[in-house]
């Protein structure tokens, strides 16, 4: 490294790059890990970039990857800022001792945003206050939507799993030139991300690329191919060209993306629907990532950091009124939440006797989210007993803005501790604890350095560290099984018989026999589904 106090030089795999000094720390943005994604390399797997001559300027975010804009209830929550240009494999590095021999841990940050928006531009994710704290920060951008988790028959599925790949690759050749330790690397993400962690946790091509993980309110999962194909299918009926990666190259990306919003307009989180995800290739994803996890234990020596926020649906069911729509539908939408979580009766009315004050709208809330991501983390965290350690934490500390609670996203002013930023206030409101800040944010740098965040690990009796109040402490917070009692309910409908239904499941993907699902797994009939229909059109625009 140059020792240039005003702009610092580091050498990469692929030349040198001049980045800034921003209140003491070393910050490299827009460094590009692989080639543009255009001309050739679209819908392709990442190749490397073109090496430079001289030094690169790096005092810039790189351009963000094609992705639609926000709805305008949600923009008002989430930021997801648009930098136009072609380089979106780029990466962003922050720390305070450029240079070799440092040898500081690292984290690798992997954006959310359903794997359709978002990117290492969102001012949240800045990692200013982690390189103050002695970690070297990295953010990168991956393909998003079509473009990045699209299935076509003439290209291979998950590139933009595979760019997150390629970015860990260059970390891993790279991150000693900003005064980063190759061997102490934490992948660490957000809901989307945290689900492509999970991917890249069961995959054998990421071996020895990182030693520790965090999955923030995203488990392990593979999504139905005919999910994602169906997706594509109705994007092509709209472009009027077929449904192939040849032709679809052949379309401006803005156009894409305009498309797979329409497409994808009628999704959420809470009422399932249209929507792009990681899928089982034979290559980088061989099998679904949790049954991976769970049976064949790779990765059972990668410490684990993992958790949710208390409220996580209310960020898709507060901003656009639909928590009040499912309040008045009431039964209808509980055999909705029923169908959506291939459950029966006797889990519902679990959740009433459980929680006899709740309303519809948060039955039918933690429902969903204990189906999608609390029931297969505790599955996950079980499983690993006796490997390497895994952590669990709550975020229960609820936003000062109305109706949020705490929601999903909520908790990544905390952990990144950027809670003065405006950014982070549109989820938080004004008046974000900074006490609790500190305490997050310190335990995610203790992960990072040595694989303790500072509470007990996971066994039989569910330790689940919970952030909350201000001024808590890690003994005033450590709760002990908070979910067993909702989690004992999904363990026994799954050991309940198949019941009958009219007519055969219908997924997103279309209908699947009966005979292929998993004990326990009922069907579902015509009037579940016509209740998850009703409830996506109550809900206008559900997705973010």
């Amino acid at each position: 490294m140059t020792a240039d106090r005003t702009g610092p030089v580091v050498r990469t795999p692929y030349g040198d790059v001049r980045g800034r000094y921003e209140r003491g720390i070393a910050v490299f943005r827009g460094i590009p890990y692989a080639a543009p994604p255009v001309g050739p390399h679209r819908f392709r797997p990442p190749v490397p970039p073109e090496p430079w001559e001289g030094v690169r300027d790096a005092g810039a975010f790189g351009p963000t990857p094609p992705k639609p804009p926000y709805s305008q209830a949600f923009a008002q929550l989430l930021s997801d800022p648009v930098v136009p240009g072609d380089d979106c494999l780029n990466l962003n590095v922050w720390t305070p001792e450029p240079g070799r021999g440092a040898r500081l841990p690292v984290l690798v940050w992997i954006h959310g945003g359903a794997l359709t928006r978002g990117s290492s531009a969102v001012p949240v994710y800045d990692g200013h206050a982690f390189a103050r704290d002695g970690v070297v920060l990295v953010s990168l951008n991956y393909r998003l939507g079509v473009e990045g988790f699209g299935l076509f028959p003439d290209a291979p599925a998950n590139p933009g799993l595979r760019d997150q790949l390629a970015a860990l690759e260059w970390v891993r050749g790279a991150i000693d030139s900003f005064g980063g330790d190759p061997d102490r690397v934490t992948v660490f993400g957000q809901s989307a991300g945290a689900i492509s962690i999970g991917a890249l946790l069961a995959s054998p091509g990421t071996r020895g690329l990182f030693r520790r993980a965090v999955l923030q309110s995203g488990p392990p999962e593979a999504t139905d191919r005919d999910k994602v194909r169906h997706m594509v299918r109705r994007m092509a009926a709209r472009l009027k060209v077929p449904a192939t990666a040849t032709a679809f190259a052949e379309v401006d990306p803005a156009a894409l993306a305009e498309v797979q919003a329409e497409v994808g307009r009628l999704g959420s989180p809470v009422l399932g629907g249209p929507a792009f995800g990681i899928v089982v290739d034979g290559d980088l994803v061989p099998r679904d990532p949790l049954q991976a996890l769970i049976e064949d234990g790779p990765a059972h020596d990668v410490d684990l950091l993992a958790g949710w926020t208390r409220d996580e649906y209310r960020l898709w069911l507060a901003p656009n009124g639909l928590a009040e729509r499912v309040d008045r539908l009431g039964a209808l939408a509980l055999t909705a939440a029923r169908a959506r979580c291939h459950c029966g009766p006797e889990v519902s009315r679990g959740y009433r006797e459980l929680h006899p004050d709740a309303g519809t709208a948060e039955i039918v809330g933690q429902m969903v989210t204990d189906h999608l991501l609390r029931v297969p983390l505790h599955r996950l965290a079980d499983a690993r007993v006796g490997g390497a350690p895994s952590y669990v934490y709550e975020f229960a500390w609820p936003s000062n803005a109305p109706g949020l609670g705490a929601c999903h996203a909520l908790e990544l002013g905390f952990v990144f501790d950027t809670g003065h930023m405006p950014a982070s206030a549109k989820l938080a409101g004004e008046g974000a604890p900074q006490d609790l800040a500190d305490t997050m944010h310190a335990a995610w740098v203790r992960f990072a350095a040595d694989g303790n965040p500072g509470w007990p690990a996971w066994d039989a009796s569910h330790p689940v560290r919970v952030f909350d109040a201000p001024d808590d402490t890690a003994e005033g917070q450590l709760v002990h099984g908070p979910y067993d009692r909702e989690l004992a309910l999904w363990q026994a409908d799954a050991t309940r018989p198949h019941r009958a239904a009219p007519g055969p499941l219908v997924t997103s993907g279309g209908p699947t026999p009966a005979s292929s699902l998993p004990p326990g797994r009922p069907t579902r009939g015509t009037a579940p589904l016509a209740a998850v229909r009703r409830l996506r059109r109550f809900g206008g625009a559900a997705r973010p």
